[in-house]
């Protein structure tokens, strides 16, 4: 064999060099796992060999009428035609046959109006009629299909068919953030059903803007110790973690300068960066300690049914007051194919109090005129009977609402049928929902778009359309 064939490697190396390149190796098998978790901060560039921090607060396209965003997610798809959606006809025509053998359940609740502007709400929301005139009601909404996870996917995210970013992940890419000591974008007691991590995930976009997840749990006034799982450490102080962090960052600067390569590793020590300032604020945050009892009484904290979605409501605002761009707050359990009267009681009773207090809180802090709220499920109910006391799934029309952030208070816009089961008036899926909640937060959806595979895609794909009917003059 010639000793001239370039094809071979050399067959010595320093002992320096085999534990550095053994190192890198064993480290990158557990960084590219750990990255795809990640939140970075910062992307390092490898041609200007500078730094960049794509959270930074963006220029919206225009003058936003809202800062940030509140969703209310209610999973399982509310009853809308025992909720929002006063249907007298549907009372008229109790046990009437409806296509085939389903026969028309009236709603057992009463609705009256409320407010000066007169809104049709359920006696479920005795708290809510009281805000009445800071909804906006969207009755006339639709869905593409009537199943939990397809639906709740699409409802996050756009699409049910493919892996794409979720609406609170564009939402950071096209604002950035507005302190950099929080996540941009933070998912309180997420779901692990029906899309799970899909429905909080970034998708094709950077891992900066998904979702930080944070699990809370109740019975005292610390929302929770373990809120955010290790952001103590128990074992070195701040200057002892900082100096670690510094001797990190300056050897993968180094490797990075060798090759040129490996955002994942970068991304995952400047989600380390990101944790290490969580430290200084997030403590703080879950703890209700410096609530009065007043705010405490008002949201519903500390008795029941309400304490544990209080909690989570409350912690909402005070992430929105420090900057937080998107918070999503979970509620499950609206699955009523059976027993609704109990169930709907039930759900209904858990969330009217948390969700009016957190409405008048922001209202009395001024937050609420840029601050927008949002409230909805996947789809909504069958006006018709399913196993006696209940409802099927229905995406064909439905009512999710909005609050504040620019949109006008007391309004109802849209409508489904005689009986609540189609969307016939003011129609609105979800492709237009999502382009509502962008234009209201100065961001054109037509224009928010970013590479990927060689095409540009958006949140609302090559659909949706704004509905500036419903904007605060």
């Amino acid at each position: 064999m010639s000793d001239l064939c370039c094809n071979r490697l050399p067959t010595a190396i320093s002992r320096r060099d085999m534990l550095r390149l053994a190192a890198c190796g064993f480290g990158s098998v557990a960084f590219s796992a750990m990255a795809s978790r990640a939140s970075a901060l910062s992307i390092f560039d490898d041609e200007a060999n500078t730094t960049t921090r794509p959270l930074a607060p963006q220029k919206p396209h225009f003058t936003p009428r809202a800062k940030r965003i509140i969703f209310l997610c209610m999973a399982g798809a509310p009853s809308h035609v025992d909720t929002f959606d006063y249907k007298p006809e549907l009372a008229s025509m109790d046990g009437k046959t409806f296509r085939g053998n389903s026969k028309l359940l009236a709603s057992p609740w009463k609705f009256k109006q409320s407010g000066k502007s007169g809104l049709w709400i359920s006696d479920l929301f005795p708290n809510l009629q009281k805000q009445a005139d800071n909804l906006c009601l969207l009755r006339g909404m639709k869905a593409e299909i009537p199943a939990h996870a397809q639906a709740s996917i699409q409802l996050h995210t756009g699409s049910f068919q493919f892996v794409r970013p979720s609406m609170g992940a564009w939402s950071l890419y096209g604002l950035g953030t507005e302190n950099e000591n929080l996540p941009g974008f933070i998912a309180i007691n997420p779901r692990s059903d029906n899309g799970g991590a899909q429905l909080y995930g970034s998708g094709f976009l950077p891992a900066s803007y998904q979702a930080t997840p944070v699990r809370l749990g109740g019975g005292r006034n610390n929302a929770s110790g373990d809120a955010i799982p290790h952001i103590d450490n128990e074992r070195f102080g701040t200057k002892s973690q900082r100096e670690q962090l510094d001797l990190v960052q300056r050897l993968n600067r180094e490797r990075l300068k060798r090759e040129k390569t490996d955002r994942e590793l970068e991304g995952v020590i400047e989600s380390y960066e990101l944790a290490f300032r969580m430290q200084a604020e997030v403590p703080d945050l879950v703890d209700f300690a410096d609530e009065d009892k007043k705010t405490l009484e008002m949201y519903g904290v500390g008795k029941e049914p309400t304490d544990d979605f209080a909690r989570q409501c409350l912690l909402a605002r005070r992430f929105a007051e420090k900057g937080v761009r998107f918070i999503e707050v979970s509620h499950g359990g609206w699955d009523t194919h059976r027993n609704m009267r109990e169930e709907l009681t039930k759900q209904c009773g858990e969330i009217d109090q948390p969700i009016a207090a957190l409405l008048a809180d922001l209202k009395q802090r001024g937050m609420l005129d840029d601050t927008l709220v949002l409230w909805g499920g996947e789809f909504g109910r069958t006006p018709y009977a399913q196993n006696g006391d209940g409802r099927d799934h229905n995406a064909k029309g439905f009512t999710m609402w909005m609050a504040g952030g620019g949109v006008q208070g007391g309004l109802s816009h849209g409508g489904t049928n005689e009986v609540g089961d189609t969307a016939v008036d003011g129609v609105m899926d979800i492709h237009d929902w999502h382009a509502t909640v962008l234009h209201l937060t100065g961001l054109d959806p037509e224009r928010l778009t970013y590479r990927h595979a060689g095409r540009d895609f958006r949140l609302t794909d090559v659909k949706g359309k704004a509905n500036t009917a419903i904007l605060r003059a």
